[in-house]
């Protein structure tokens, strides 16, 4: 990560995963305020979405552990030089670390939608413990920097516990649409914050920052805010396109469950009027 690639990678991960969330959660939603009362059963549709999810954090986490452990100057899957006695990259280890816990998370994810002896809630307790590991490690991540460089990375905690405390709470709480729509701004704010580690610490162009200057802590510090607004205006902005969309093809004939409904119920009308036509 010592470098903009390395923080731009990780947040391109994390807004593609906040886009996700909050476009799979609105089209849940829709789905369960449309639905009977009393009708539990999800759609197949969000199941194969699940296993998708599931997959490409699987995917994703793999492939981040090896790009960590086998990059040109990294580890290779060594941990103690013990000729010179000293510990090997490991800031790479601990990047390795965050995203083997994503990868654990994924596999619940799989799991609870393979097979219903996998208890409720076990996908989002394990998305939870996976943002909780990442914040513990970053936490440590930052001792004995340049105090911009320290400060940059504590707001990134802020993003990274807020979603894991949120994501808890839906272990407990279910199907509530606030809480779902808030975890994914998380994502968002997490993704588009590593961006902006990367602008402030590896400028792509343009005088290099002053780690030591308190007035970049004070304009970082606002920065944050302005980056949290964005991702409440693009969660909310992204959350109402899905709802105006798919409320215009439902309405439209256009949703394939509904228009499956439509077309047997169709046929069995058609059914019961030849039959009585034949009794006449």
């Amino acid at each position: 990560m010592a470098n903009f690639g390395g923080h731009a990678i990780p947040g391109s991960f994390f807004l593609l995963l906040g886009f996700w969330l909050t476009v799979k959660y609105v089209l849940q939603y829709y789905w369960r305020t449309s639905q009977p009362k009393g009708r539990q059963i999800m759609s197949p549709f969000f199941k194969r979405m699940n296993f998708l999810e599931g997959g490409l954090l699987i995917f994703g986490s793999f492939v981040g552990i090896m790009i960590e452990q086998f990059v040109v100057d990294g580890p290779h899957a060594h941990l103690y030089d013990t000729e010179h006695h000293s510990w090997v990259k490991l800031m790479n280890w601990q990047h390795g670390t965050m995203y083997l816990f994503f990868g654990i998370c994924g596999i619940a994810i799989v799991a609870r939608n393979s097979s219903k002896l996998v208890p409720v809630g076990v996908d989002h307790l394990f998305l939870s413990l996976a943002l909780f590991v990442e914040g513990f490690l970053f936490y440590y991540h930052v001792h004995m920097r340049p105090p911009l460089d320290a400060h940059i990375h504590t707001l990134l905690l802020v993003a990274v516990f807020g979603g894991s405390a949120s994501v808890m709470v839906e272990v407990f709480i279910k199907d509530n649409i606030v809480l779902e729509l808030f975890g994914a701004c998380m994502f968002i704010l997490q993704g588009s914050w590593f961006y902006q580690i990367g602008f402030v610490l590896y400028p792509l162009s343009g005088p290099q920052w002053d780690l030591k200057l308190h007035d970049n802590i004070m304009f970082i510090t606002m920065c944050f805010c302005w980056h949290l607004a964005v991702a409440l205006l693009l969660v909310a902005s992204t959350s109402s396109f899905v709802w105006l969309t798919v409320k215009r093809f439902s309405e439209k004939g256009q949703d394939i469950e509904i228009g499956m409904r439509n077309t047997s119920s169709k046929r069995s009308s058609q059914k019961a009027l030849l039959e009585e036509s034949d009794e006449e």
